[in-house]
């Protein structure tokens, strides 16, 4: 099955996307913990080095009043207990301000807190100290034990910083794990799709080049067809309008022998032979006939720029029926028309259209009833057309006129075949005309970029739909 250029593209760029956003989610969490352990291990640090201070510093202090106690010597007392003491509190409002969001050793720093205030106070109690050496032996073990007690609890507190620290540690050694091959294999399968769609595009692109290139080969092609079809449709043009002009002088000279044989021989002639030449005169009239609607079929719907102009069809209207007057009096027809619009187009063919509509009707008019032809009009968007236009003129402006007739009407079966060249539904004796009339309407309102259609209904009547476009310049260009 083969799956579209789109869908490929779609498709790789989805997976693409979801490989980035895996690669960038585990690098964020990977970031984050080794964050998370950088933050954890300055906190310990932090710790680390408060709690050696403090104890440091009540070393010092203990040293410096064993030292007195030996000596006697107050240079041993500088700087003072006190002055010691406030930098031992310092720290330990560090720490109680680092350790904040950890309740355990908020817990220890107070047992911690009332050792500290414990061996403050053996502190000063030993500079102060003037007693025998057995009191003060006993102050030394006392301090020691005091101090002990200090380090089991400030060793309790580095304990607890250093598992909070070997668990982030563990868990970064978890993302790290399995970081390197997530962005390896990310890594991979984005190289591996930039390949692949590397490569569909460059095939895509060939073939599209392929395919422009075909186009501009069909294209001079059809530039050359449509140059010989118009060099064919002029020749023809000319052959119609030179042979009927050449068919016209026999059939004059035909026309003219039969008359003056008539004048002269007619009363001689013998029935038979008398009939003969009547056939032969009407068989000459409607071969003259017919050779006039050739050259005229031949010559509708030619259009050239300088011909397009803007028609006020109400007024054309009117024209078509003053020319008509003689028929629709001799029928007793009426013609009822609203109002319609100005349309570009040339005025001459707009006239033969409806003159051959008109005409039509008259022809097909129903024997037992009034001739009644109602004429109506409707200006519409082209996308109001119920698809009887192309998309790329849905917004272009068209009229739409209805032409309806309560004549004899016809069978719909026939409602495409009527405007075929020569196409006749009823025979020579019935009804004359050459069926070229609505040949040329077809050929007219095609050549103005509109449509032509018809509804019959037998015994009823008939009725001519004819779209137009208000203006020709658009449909034009477009062409």
């Amino acid at each position: 099955m083969h799956i579209p250029v789109q869908k490929k593209v779609r498709l790789g760029f989805f997976i693409a996307c979801t490989v980035v956003i895996a690669a960038s989610i585990c690098s964020y969490l990977v970031t984050k913990k080794l964050l998370d352990n950088a933050k954890w291990m300055n906190h310990t640090i932090e710790v680390s080095k408060r709690l050696e201070v403090i104890t440091r510093q009540l070393k010092d202090a203990e040293s410096a009043i064993r030292g007195y106690n030996i000596t006697k010597d107050t240079s041993f007392l500088e700087p003072s207990m006190q002055k010691r003491s406030i930098k031992i509190e310092e720290q330990y409002l560090i720490l109680r301000r680092v350790t904040a969001d950890n309740p355990q050793q908020q817990l220890h720093l107070d047992t911690l807190k009332s050792l500290l205030d414990k061996k403050y106070r053996q502190l000063m109690e030993g500079e102060q100290q003037k007693t025998s050496l057995q009191k003060d032996t006993s102050a030394v073990q006392q301090g020691e034990k005091s101090m002990s007690k200090i380090e089991r609890k400030v060793q309790d507190m580095m304990l607890i910083e250093e598992a909070h620290l070997h668990q982030k540690s563990e868990l970064y050694d978890f993302f790290s794990a399995i970081w390197v091959p997530v962005i390896f294999i990310s890594s991979l399968v984005a190289i591996l799709i930039g390949i692949y769609s590397y490569i569909t595009l460059t095939r895509e692109f060939r073939l599209q080049l392929h395919i422009e290139t075909r186009l501009k080969s069909y294209q001079r092609n059809l530039q050359q067809n449509i140059l010989l079809l118009n060099k064919s449709n002029e020749e023809l043009e000319q052959f119609a309008y030179v042979a009927s002009h050449d068919l016209q002088e026999p059939l004059r000279k035909i026309s003219t022998f039969s008359d003056r044989l008539q004048l002269k021989y007619g009363e001689q002639l013998p029935p038979e032979a008398s009939q003969m030449l009547d056939r032969m005169v009407s068989a000459v009239s409607r071969m003259r006939v017919l050779i006039n609607d050739l050259l005229l079929f031949s010559r509708a719907g030619r259009i050239t720029p300088e011909s397009i102009t803007p028609v006020d069809m109400d007024t054309l209207l009117q024209e078509v029926i003053s020319d008509l007057e003689v028929s629709l009096q001799e029928h007793n027809a009426s013609v009822t028309a609203g109002p319609l619009p100005v349309i570009e187009g040339s005025a001459t063919s707009f006239h033969q259209l409806f003159q051959n509509i008109l005409a039509n009707a008259i022809k097909f008019a129903h024997p037992d009833r009034q001739l009644v032809i109602n004429i109506t009009s409707q200006v519409l968007k082209g996308k109001e057309l119920e698809n009887l236009i192309n998309e790329n003129r849905a917004e272009d402006t068209f009229c739409r006129i209805y032409i309806e007739d309560n004549g004899i009407g016809f069978d719909p079966v026939y409602a495409e075949r009527i405007f075929q060249l020569f196409q006749r539904l009823h025979g020579m004796s019935e009804y004359s005309g050459t069926g070229i009339g609505l040949a040329i309407c077809k050929k007219i309102v095609d050549s103005h970029h509109g449509q032509i259609m018809a509804y019959g209904d037998p015994g009823k009547g008939a009725a001519f739909v004819v779209i137009l476009p208000l203006t020709q310049t658009q449909q034009n260009d477009s062409n």
